[in-house]
């Protein structure tokens, strides 16, 4: 099952928060540690605030590359302030890609599900929070039932 584009832009319109230093994104990695490890999950976690990595983990079952690709779908969140799934979904809409319509370049950038911004309200965009090694829905799927969870459980 595949979301459109205006499904996940209302993940992004309801999934935001109130404030964002070091210690609610070391909450929030953790947080999502809890969940992988719950569930079994081979994924890398980053948490990002303006650039600056404020908490990241790589479990058993993960390499290097989870890595790259968390910095290339987090690039581009940060360029386009909005879930690497839903940039590339908004192509595929269009009958394109992102690789042959963006002009950047796919070394750096990935237009793959699996990273999601983090929205401050009232503010925009100030961060990103993203996972890797499952396949992209179940990525962006992931990062979304545990973001979720998250704010719920503080009020954002």
């Amino acid at each position: 099952m595949s979301l459109s584009s205006e499904e996940l832009l209302a993940q992004e319109r309801k999934l935001q928060f109130t404030r964002f230093g070091n210690d609610v994104a070391i909450e929030l990695g953790l947080h999502l540690l809890a969940a992988a490890r719950e569930q079994g999950l081979p994924i890398a976690i980053s948490v990002q605030r303006n650039g600056h990595r404020l908490f990241h983990v790589a479990l058993p079952g993960t390499a290097p590359d989870n890595d790259r690709w968390l910095e290339r779908k987090a690039r581009v969140v940060d360029l386009f302030g909005h879930s690497s799934f839903y940039v590339g979904t908004t192509f595929r809409e269009k009958g394109s890609t992102f690789e042959a319509e963006s002009g950047l370049d796919p070394e750096l950038y990935a237009a793959h599900g699996g990273v999601f911004p983090v929205i401050l309200r009232g503010t925009g965009p100030v961060g990103t929070v993203g996972v890797s090694g499952l396949p992209q829905a179940q990525d962006h799927a992931f990062v979304v039932t545990e973001l979720e969870s998250f704010l719920n459980g503080r009020d954002a």
